[in-house]
């Protein structure tokens, strides 16, 4: 079930008046039956694959309390579960790729191997098999009590707003609200349509219109100008950021409905005046997933600078692979660690403080460098980025142009700038105190606008495939 449908738009008010008519003790059992059956509605059978590693990482987390005074045999079950765990998560999603590139060094050196391997990727496995991980260390480090209630742990693992694109919820976040009696309250009731509403417009009115000239120019990148690429890469940065935005922004209001606070995920990422402060804005949850998790146990930057380079680009480079099993987003994952390690050698040498033409700059020359590496992310595969920066910075005077409607860039001009109103502010936030007259124009144009300006073509939400 995906949020920009029918059957949601009926699912939704259903499981939140289920929600509230049901006593506290016994919420859990709607809020999950409700997960599974939003889960289901993509591939019914996919579900035995979250439950596998729901039970691994539930018996561990005992299994450590349990065993707390043994240290060897405590890591010794942290270690199994997360084996485990990304045991599953590497058959489904990256032993395809490592087979076919394994078949290809086979051929090149003249053997004849001719294997395969076709397993279609659950939706958001990465994202709740990280969300699973993140429970079995903090567990692990004492920071976690075991969920000894199995229907809790499992819903804190498939709570349907965050279940396929997240946000990675921590337990010490998620598990404990869902816990919390949740009271029916006026004030989230409306925050929440609010965010709902905010973000349909993004990604339906948005980066779906913005993503019909992406999608063009992309399936063949050479047949065009290199002014129309160029649109065509910002248009993605603004397709992606919408996109995912939106459906962050969407799962924060469904979840705010039932009184549940999740994480914010994005916070005016394209202000960033360096690549660092981008990914403290971009996709909040994941990046300080991986600094709690994989950054700082390496020293984090308290090693020498040589030490702290290599973490950085350990750090970036299972980034990029996390997002999907290709050459491409390895050499995304590169690119940004390599510019961040660059980034810090700099700032060493600038004096402090920054006037506004400078942050200016900043801000406009990392967007640049950022819509750059999009190419990499974008690009269907190594061949198609070669095409695409060679389209951009040699058709001068070739190619087609691409004709862009009045509404792409109506829309885009509206997104940005929302993003500068909303600089560190949230939607439903920002709207309070606001006039009564400015809110519901707002609203009623964004209804407008998705009734009638939404894109005839149904684009499913980018991180669907991660």
């Amino acid at each position: 079930m995906v949020f920009n449908s029918i059957p949601y738009l009926v699912f939704l008010p259903l499981m939140v008046l289920v929600f509230y008519l049901t006593p506290h003790r016994f919420r859990w059992i709607p809020l999950l039956a409700g997960s599974c059956l939003f889960y289901m509605w993509f591939v019914p059978k996919y579900i035995l694959i979250l439950l596998i590693t729901i039970v691994i990482d539930y018996s561990a987390g005992i299994l450590m309390e349990k065993n707390g005074d043994q240290p060897k045999r405590k890591k010794t079950f942290m270690v199994l579960s997360i084996t485990a765990t990304l045991l599953v998560l590497f058959i489904f999603k990256y032993l395809g790729f490592v087979n076919d590139n394994v078949v290809k060094l086979c051929q090149s050196l003249g053997l004849d191997v001719r294997t395969s391997v076709k397993l279609i990727l659950p939706i958001g496995l990465s994202f709740h098999t990280f969300q699973s991980m993140s429970y079995v260390i903090e567990v692990y480090r004492g920071n976690q009590k075991a969920e000894r209630h199995f229907g809790y742990y499992a819903l804190y693992v498939m709570f349907f707003p965050q279940l396929v694109t997240g946000p990675i919820e921590r337990p010490g976040n998620l598990l404990r609200q869902l816990h919390e009696e949740k009271r029916f309250s006026n004030d989230h009731l409306t925050r929440g349509l609010r965010l709902i509403l905010f973000g349909f417009f993004i990604k339906m009115v948005v980066a779906d219109n913005l993503g019909v000239y992406v999608d063009m120019v992309y399936s063949n990148p050479l047949e065009y100008n290199s002014l129309s690429v160029w649109i065509a890469m910002v248009f993605y940065s603004f397709q992606i950021y919408g996109d995912f935005f939106g459906y962050s922004t969407i799962a924060l209001g469904s979840a705010l409905l039932m009184g549940y606070e999740i994480s914010d995920n994005f916070k005016t990422p394209y202000l960033s005046k360096n690549i660092a402060e981008f990914w403290h804005r971009w996709h909040i949850s994941l990046s300080t997933w991986f600094r709690d998790y994989v950054y700082i146990p390496m020293g984090g930057s308290r090693v020498k600078w040589s030490r702290w380079a290599w973490n950085i680009m350990v750090v970036f480079v299972l980034s990029g692979i996390w997002h999907g099993a290709n050459w491409t987003f390895l050499l995304w994952g590169l690119a940004h660690g390599i510019l961040h390690i660059v980034e810090k050698g700099i700032r060493k040498k600038e004096k402090r403080g920054t006037t506004t033409t400078g942050r200016l700059f900043s801000v406009l020359f990392t967007f640049l460098l950022v819509t750059l590496f999009w190419v990499f992310f974008r690009a269907t595969n190594l061949t198609n980025i070669k095409e695409v920066f060679q389209a951009a910075f040699t058709h001068f005077h070739e190619g087609q142009s691409l004709g862009v409607d009045w509404k792409g860039w109506v829309f885009l001009g509206i997104f940005v700038i929302s993003d500068l109103l909303l600089f560190n502010t949230r939607f439903d936030h920002w709207c309070k105190g606001k006039p009564a007259v400015l809110r519901w124009v707002l609203y009623f144009g964004m209804i407008f606008s998705i009734i009638v300006f939404s894109s005839v073509e149904n684009f499913p939400f980018i991180y669907f495939q991660f």
